[in-house]
C-alpha cells in the first residue's frame, strides 16, 4: 500500500510508465527512498556496532552506506540517461543507466573487499562482543525495512523495466540475508567466547562480493550487447506477417540503446510482381504501426521473391527437401532463380543456429554439400548460398 501511495505521488497518478518523464520520476523516487532508508539503517547499525563492538554489524552498516551512495548514483544515472539525443550521441544517452548500475556493483564489491580485510584482522585479534537486547532488537527491525526496500525497488523496476532498479532490489534482498546472519551471530555471542564475530564478518563480506559480482555480470551484458528478448522477436515477426502481401520475414536485427531506445531492422519477403506503390504504402504503414505498438524504431527492407513461375516453385521445392534433412539448418529465405538457358544461378540464404556452428566443419563445406546435392538433381543450376546465423 505504501509503495502504491509513493508511486501515485511521484507520477501524479499517471501509469504510462513508457513515458520518459514518468519513467524518470519513478527512478528518482527509488533513489530518494533508498537514500532515506539506507542512511537511517547505516546510522542505526553503526551505533549498534560500536556499542556491542561487532565488526560484523559495522560491516553491515557500511554496506548500507554504500547502498545509499548507490541510490545517489541511480538518481544521477536516470538524470543523465534522460538527456535528449545530440550530434555526438544520435541514439540518445539511455545506456548511461546501465553504466550507473555497473558503478553500483563496483561500489558493492569494494565494500566487500574492505570488510574481508577487517574481519580477518578480527579473527587474528579477537575482541569480546557485548550482547545487549536493545541493539539486537533494532537490528532485527532493520531487516523488515530492508525487505520492504527490496520489494519496493523490484516493483518499480518491473513497472519501468529498469536494470538499475532491479539490480538495487537484488542487492537489498541480499542485504536481508546478510543482516539476518549478523543478528544470529550477535545472539550466538551470548553463549560462546569463540570469535564468531570475525568469521561472520568474512561470511557477510563474501555475500557482499557475490552480490557485486552478480550485479556486474547483469549490467555488463546489455552494455556489451546481449541477445534480444525472444518474446520481442516473436512480436516483431508476427506483427509484420499480419500485413497483406508480406509472405515471409528474416534477418531481424535488434539494437538496444537503453530502456525505451530500441532500434530494429528486418527483411520482408514480398511478391516480385506486386505494384511498387502498393507495397511501399504497406511497408510504410507497418513501420509506423509496429514501431508505435512495440515502442521501438523499425526499419523494413523489401525482398522481392519470384514465386509465380512453375520453374521457381519446382526447384524451390527440391531445395527445401534437401535442406530439410540437414539438422544444422533452421530455414531458407530470399530464394530466386537468375539467368536464362542451360546455365542458371540459384541464389538463396540459409539460416544456421549458432548452437550448431561448432558442429559444422565450415560454412564453405556446408554450402558445398548443399550445392552438390542440388547439382546431382539439376546439373544446370549453379548455387550462390549465403549463410546467416540465428542467435
Amino acid at each position: 500500500m505504501l509503495t502504491n501511495l509513493l508511486l501515485k505521488i511521484a507520477t501524479k497518478g499517471n501509469t504510462n510508465y513508457k513515458n520518459k518523464k514518468i519513467r524518470n520520476n519513478v527512478g528518482f523516487l527509488s533513489g530518494i527512498v533508498g537514500i532515506i532508508v539506507n542512511v537511517t539503517l547505516f546510522v542505526l547499525k553503526l551505533i549498534v556496532g560500536i556499542v556491542v563492538s561487532s565488526v560484523a554489524v559495522t560491516a553491515d552498516a557500511f554496506n548500507n552506506l554504500s547502498d545509499a551512495a548507490s541510490s545517489i548514483i541511480t538518481i544521477i544515472g536516470f538524470k543523465m540517461a534522460s538527456k535528449p539525443a545530440d550530434r555526438d550521441h544520435p541514439y540518445g544517452h539511455g545506456r548511461i543507466e546501465y553504466i550507473s548500475a555497473l558503478i553500483i556493483s563496483f561500489m558493492v564489491m569494494l565494500v566487500g573487499f574492505q570488510f574481508i580485510k577487517t574481519s580477518i584482522n578480527r579473527i587474528m585479534n579477537p575482541e569480546p562482543v557485548a550482547f545487549e537486547w536493545i541493539p539486537f532488537i533494532l537490528l532485527a527491525v532493520s531487516i523488515i525495512f530492508k525487505l520492504w526496500l527490496g520489494i519496493f525497488n523490484r516493483s518499480l523496476g518491473n513497472k519501468i523495466d529498469s536494470s538499475s532498479l532491479k539490480a538495487t532490489a537484488t542487492d537489498a534482498i541480499g542485504d536481508v540475508f546478510i543482516t539476518s546472519v549478523v543478528v544470529i551471530s550477535l545472539f550466538a555471542s551470548r553463549f560462546t567466547a569463540f570469535p564468531i564475530d570475525g568469521y561472520i564478518g568474512v561470511l557477510v563480506a563474501l555475500f557482499i562480493l557475490y552480490a557485486g559480482y552478480s550485479l556486474t555480470k547483469e549490467t555488463l551484458s546489455p552494455l556489451i550487447g546481449d541477445a534480444p528478448d525472444k518474446e520481442l522477436i516473436k512480436e516483431v515477426e508476427n506483427s509484420l506477417l499480419s500485413y497483406n502481401h508480406i509472405t515471409g520475414v528474416h534477418d531481424l536485427i535488434i539494437h538496444n540503446y537503453g530502456p525505451g531506445r530500441t532500434m530494429a531492422s528486418i527483411h520482408a519477403e514480398i511478391p516480385a510482381n506486386i505494384d511498387i506503390m502498393t507495397i511501399h504504402e504497406v511497408i510504410d504503414r507497418a513501420e509506423r504501426e509496429i514501431s508505435k505498438n512495440l515502442d521501438l524504431h523499425l526499419v523494413i527492407h523489401m525482398d522481392p521473391i519470384s514465386v509465380d513461375t512453375e520453374e521457381v516453385a519446382e526447384v524451390k521445392n527440391e531445395v527445401n527437401k534437401i535442406i530439410k534433412y540437414n539438422p544444422f539448418i533452421k530455414s531458407m529465405h530470399d530464394f530466386r532463380v537468375v539467368g536464362k538457358g542451360d546455365k542458371k544461378n540459384l541464389i538463396f540464404d540459409i539460416v544456421v543456429d549458432t548452437i550448431n556452428l561448432d558442429k559444422v566443419s565450415s560454412e564453405d563445406q556446408l554450402k558445398d554439400d548443399i550445392s552438390s546435392a542440388i547439382h546431382d538433381i539439376n546439373p544446370q543450376y549453379n548455387c550462390i548460398i549465403t549463410v546467416d546465423k540465428h542467435y
